[in-house]
C-alpha cells in the first residue's frame, strides 16, 4: 500500500487527507463539492498514481445523498474507491474516548485502513441505480398516497360520509363522483338522469347506461338519507375535492412509475427470470430489482440475506441465551416488499404451486409449529436463495426442480 486518501464527507464538502504508507500525512485540506474542487483533487490523485505507479487508495463513507457527487466524481475518472457503511467504519474507528470532527474522522478513516481488509466498491450498471430511484419514488408515493387516503376519508365524514358505500374507495369512478358531488346537496339539486349523464361522462372505464342509472338511483337514495355534519358552502366540500384529485393524480404517478421501471427491466435477464416465478408480477418483479440491484455482485446467498436484513442475531453470555432474531440491519425497503411477496403467495397458492408455500406449511406444522410472522420470515430466506440461484444461473423457475433449486445451507 503507496498512499491512502480519506474523505470524510458532509453536506456540499468534505474534509481530505493524504497519509503516506508509513502513516504519516502529507496533506489535508477542505474539498467543496463543486468543479474546480474536483478537479484539484483528480490532479493530486493522477500525480500520485503517475510518480508511484500506484493509484493511492481511496475511502470515504457512504452518506446518502452527500456522497453522491463524490461517487459521481470518482466514476467519471475512473477511479477505484472503498465506500464505506458508516456502521462499520464507527465499529473499526470506535475507541473509549469521544472525540469526533471532520477533520478527526478523516484521519481516523485513513489510519483505519491500513489494518482493516476493505473491499473496493464494485459498479453495477447505471440501470439499476435509476431503477432503485424509481423504486424509493414508489414508496414515497404509496407513503403520500396513504396520508391522503385517511385525509379524504375524514374529510368525507363531515360532507357525504355515505358516499363511500356506493362505491370502491380506490376506484377512479369514486374520485371522480367525490370532485362532482362531495354533498349530498349537489346531488339532490339534479334529476337521476343528469346525474347518470355525469357519471358516463367522468368514468375512464367505459360503462352502460344501465349500469349508471343503478349507481344514480343508489347515490339519490343515500344522499336523501344523509345528514352530514357540514354545510354543502363549508370548505370541506373544497377540501374534499382536492384530496379525490390528488388521489387520483398519484394513483396515476404510481401507474406511469411502475411502467417506466417495466420498460427499462425489459432488457434484464433477471427481470423474466423473476417472474417466472409465481406471484410475481411486473410490479413485484421491477421493484425487486430495483431494491438488490445487480446480485451478481454477490459472492453467496448469505451476503444477500445481510444486505437484506434478515441474517440471524444470536447473543450469548455465560449461561444466558437470547433467542434468536433477525439483524434488521440491512435494506428495510427490501425486507417490507419480500414480506408481502410471501404473503401474497400464501394467498395466491391455489394458482400454481409453489415450493416456498410448501415450506410455510412445512414450517407451521409439528414440531416445528413456527407462529405466522416467523415462518414468512424464513420463506423470505428461502425466496432470496431461489432467486440468488436461478440468476446466478440463467434459469428460469421450475417448481419440478424447486429441491434443486435451493441452495443447500
Amino acid at each position: 500500500m503507496k498512499h491512502v486518501i480519506a474523505l470524510d464527507v458532509s453536506m456540499g464538502k468534505s474534509y481530505v487527507v493524504l497519509y503516506n504508507a508509513l502513516k504519516k500525512c502529507e496533506k489535508e485540506m477542505e474539498l467543496i463539492h463543486n468543479r474546480p474542487s474536483f478537479n484539484q483533487l483528480a490532479v493530486l490523485i493522477n500525480d500520485l498514481t503517475d510518480g508511484y505507479g500506484e493509484q493511492p487508495h481511496i475511502v470515504f463513507e457512504a452518506t446518502g445523498v452527500y456522497s453522491r457527487p463524490v461517487e459521481r466524481f470518482m466514476r467519471d475518472h475512473g477511479f477505484t474507491y472503498c465506500l464505506l457503511n458508516p456502521l462499520e467504519a464507527k465499529l473499526q474507528g470506535d475507541s473509549l474516548r469521544m472525540h469526533k470532527t471532520d477533520r478527526g474522522d478523516a484521519h481516523q478513516l485513513a489510519l483505519t485502513h491500513f489494518t482493516n481488509l476493505r473491499r473496493q466498491k464494485t459498479e453495477s450498471h447505471d440501470i439499476y441505480h435509476q431503477l432503485n430511484q424509481l423504486s424509493r419514488h414508489y414508496d414515497e408515493l404509496e407513503d403520500e398516497l396513504s396520508v391522503v387516503r385517511n385525509r379524504l376519508h375524514k374529510t368525507l365524514q363531515e360532507t357525504f360520509p355515505e358516499i363511500e358505500s356506493v362505491f370502491t374507495s380506490k376506484s377512479g369512478q369514486f374520485l371522480n363522483v367525490v370532485q362532482l358531488f362531495p354533498h349530498p346537496d349537489f346531488l339532490l339539486m339534479h334529476s337521476k338522469t343528469v346525474i347518470k349523464n355525469r357519471l358516463i361522462a367522468n368514468t375512464e372505464k367505459r360503462i352502460s347506461s344501465k349500469k349508471a342509472e343503478e349507481k344514480a338511483i343508489q347515490l339519490l337514495e343515500v344522499a336523501n338519507n344523509s345528514y352530514p355534519a357540514a354545510h354543502a358552502t363549508d370548505v370541506a366540500c373544497d377540501h374534499a375535492r382536492i384530496y379525490a384529485r390528488r388521489f387520483q393524480e398519484l394513483l396515476y404517478q404510481k401507474d406511469a412509475c411502475i411502467q417506466q421501471m417495466v420498460s427499462m427491466s425489459e432488457p434484464l435477464e433477471e427481470f423474466h427470470i423473476l417472474k417466472s416465478i409465481p406471484s410475481i408480477g411486473d410490479n413485484t418483479a421491477v421493484r425487486i430489482i430495483g431494491e438488490i440491484g445487480d446480485i451478481r455482485r454477490f459472492t453467496t446467498h448469505k451476503q444477500v440475506n445481510a444486505y437484506c436484513g434478515i441474517d440471524i442475531r444470536r447473543y450469548q453470555s455465560g449461561k444466558f441465551l437470547a433467542k434468536d432474531k433477525i439483524n434488521k440491519r440491512g435494506n428495510a425497503h427490501l425486507r417490507r416488499l419480500l414480506y408481502i411477496v410471501i404473503s401474497n403467495m400464501i394467498k395466491s397458492q391455489r394458482l400454481s404451486p409453489n415450493h416456498v408455500v410448501d415450506y410455510y406449511y412445512k414450517l407451521k406444522k409439528q414440531p416445528n409449529n413456527k407462529c405466522h410472522k416467523v415462518a414468512v420470515v424464513a420463506c423470505m430466506n428461502r425466496l432470496l436463495k431461489t432467486i440468488y440461484f436461478l440468476i446466478t444461473q440463467n434459469k428460469l423457475y421450475d417448481y419440478g426442480l424447486a429441491p434443486d433449486i435451493v441452495v443447500p445451507k
